[in-house]
């Protein structure tokens, strides 16, 4: 007997989720260029179920707010580590000085990426010279994280516990401050086993500081090509599903680097200069959230991804590999 043909399309099959059935993405401040390419991305994921995601985020202005409800500015993971008080006032006035320099440069809506790769690699090598020569108590900076540990977007305590529940790998990219990032997630109790952060992290040297590790990381040039050769590269790159979360143009091609076959979702938190920036954002993201201080559009989807699973496995099994092993939080 032939085999027949089925008439059916992918739409029409049983369990196939809608872009209209998930209340998230038909929010007002929800804006997608292409829904029918978002819906078939989500269906990869909810067939493909957890052992093939990982997640990737920016940490500043992502995981945390943009703003806070009553009003109080989130600092970025640099912006901690300048407010110590130990440091020297010299210090704390030149690097002032560069983030009123180049900070504006960074959330240009107008400048080509290319112009700012080089204005960014300027600032971050201006910033490493200064923090060289004096001492430092990183217990401080851990005082100082710890008052911020609270501007985290609402939901990301349920998002990270469910993340590391289905054994998902997460990678914090960020172009901030490592040992704040660190200090920050660790003291908000979301960095669990399945987390790993590649930052720029203090370098000390006879116990003074003496700038940053390398390789120096900013926001143009974070992506999974510097994890090629590493244990966590080996862990995530056959790992074809992948969210990818950010509030910077930059941050969209923090996926480059993997298979050209990998289904990827770009979600961006879009704060600044929102009208001059939306065609660029709608462009490099797939869903783009204006003023959205929340992780529920990454919540809904995952929760599409975990409720088909648990009626794959019942009992509780995920069939992935245990996430012990990980390589440690710092790369």
């Amino acid at each position: 007997m032939g085999v027949t043909e089925s008439n059916e399309s992918p739409e029409d099959r049983v369990g196939y989720v809608r872009i209209q059935d998930i209340p998230q993405l038909n929010q007002e401040h929800c804006r997608m260029r292409d829904p029918q390419r978002v819906e078939r991305i989500i269906n990869e994921f909810v067939c493909g179920g957890p052992e093939r995601m990982q997640i990737v985020s920016d940490f500043d202005y992502t995981i945390t707010k943009q703003r806070t409800d009553d009003g109080v500015a989130v600092p970025s993971s640099f912006g901690i580590f300048n407010s110590c008080k130990s440091l020297p006032d010299n210090f704390k006035e030149e690097i002032d000085k560069l983030f009123h320099k180049y900070h504006p440069i960074e959330i240009d809506p107008h400048m080509p990426i290319p112009d700012k790769v080089q204005y960014m690699i300027e600032w971050w090598t201006q910033s490493g010279k200064l923090a060289s020569g004096f001492a430092f108590d990183l217990a401080e900076l851990d005082q100082m994280a710890g008052q911020f540990k609270h501007a985290l977007r609402d939901g990301t305590h349920e998002l990270f516990e469910a993340l590391q529940r289905l054994q998902i790998p997460v990678l914090v990219f960020s172009a901030g401050l490592g040992n704040s990032v660190v200090s920050l997630m660790q003291q908000a109790n979301i960095m669990q086993p399945n987390v790993k952060v590649v930052s720029n992290f203090l370098r000390f040297r006879d116990g003074l500081l003496d700038g940053f590790q390398e390789p120096m990381i900013h926001i143009f040039n974070k992506n999974e090509t510097v994890l090629e050769g590493g244990e966590y590269y080996e862990l995530v790159h056959t790992r074809d599903h992948i969210i990818v979360m950010g509030d910077s143009l930059g941050d969209a091609d923090m996926a480059a680097g993997v298979p050209a076959s990998s289904h990827i979702l770009r979600i961006g938190f879009l704060f600044h200069h929102v009208e001059a920036n939306m065609e660029k954002y709608m462009n490099a993201f797939d869903i783009v959230l204006v003023d959205d201080q929340t992780m529920s559009v990454p919540q809904a989807l995952l929760a599409l991804i975990d409720n088909r699973h648990q009626m794959r496995h019942p009992h509780g099994s995920n069939g992935t590999a245990p996430t012990q092993g990980l390589p440690n939080a710092a790369l």
